[in-house]
C-alpha cells in the first residue's frame, strides 16, 4: 500500500558529459608562513594584559556599585531621622 511505485523505464543518460581538460595549469605553492616564538611569546603577553585590564575594570566596577549602594543607604538614614 505504502509501497514507492518506480517507473517503468530508467531514467536517460545526461545528454551532456564533461570532457577532461586538456592540462590544468600546476599550482603556484603557497607561501610558508613561519611564525616565531618571539611573535607567539607577544600574543601570548598582549593577552595576558588585556585580561588583566578587563579584570581590574571589572573589580572596579563592583567596587564603586557597593561603595554607591552603601552611600545611598546611609544617605537615606541620615534624612529618615
Amino acid at each position: 500500500m505504502f509501497l514507492p511505485k518506480y517507473p517503468d523505464n530508467p531514467t536517460p543518460p545526461p545528454a551532456h558529459t564533461h570532457a577532461p581538460a586538456e592540462s590544468a595549469p600546476a599550482r603556484r605553492a603557497a607561501p610558508q608562513i613561519s611564525i616565531s616564538t618571539g611573535a607567539v611569546a607577544a600574543v601570548l603577553a598582549g593577552g595576558v594584559v588585556l585580561t588583566a585590564l578587563l579584570a581590574a575594570v571589572a573589580v572596579t566596577a563592583i567596587s564603586v556599585a557597593i561603595a554607591a549602594v552603601v552611600l545611598r543607604s546611609m544617605l537615606r538614614d541620615q534624612h529618615r531621622r
